[in-house]
């Protein structure tokens, strides 16, 4: 079971004109702009971390492995679904109503 974690404190400074991008953008999406930057940058950090992993595989598994890139299964009802689904690690990322907030 997850501990919970003690908030802690992070501070930045910025532009004026940087404030005012950040609280408009906030605002429109009805966020407090700690929570905007907060999950913007965390958003980030998670792409950096994912474009940074490396795995090693023999000459034979890379070429099965571009193989299977090369075709990629065809769509099924299943595939869409699985798709369409929001990855729990996006918690947050889908309103109430339905829309997703990402970036596209």
């Amino acid at each position: 079971m997850a501990q919970a974690q003690e908030p802690v404190t992070i501070s930045i400074r910025a532009k004026a004109g940087q404030r005012d991008l950040i609280d408009q953008a906030a605002g429109r999406l009805g966020r407090s702009r700690s929570d905007f930057m907060l999950e913007a940058a965390c958003r980030q950090a998670e792409d950096v971390l994912l474009d940074q992993t490396y795995f090693a595989l023999d000459a034979e598994r890379f070429a099965a492995f571009q193989a299977m890139l090369d075709q990629p299964p065809a769509p099924t009802d299943r595939l869409r679904r699985t798709l369409k689904a929001a990855a729990p690690w996006d918690t947050g990322a889908i309103t109430a109503k339905g829309t997703d907030r990402r970036r596209r």
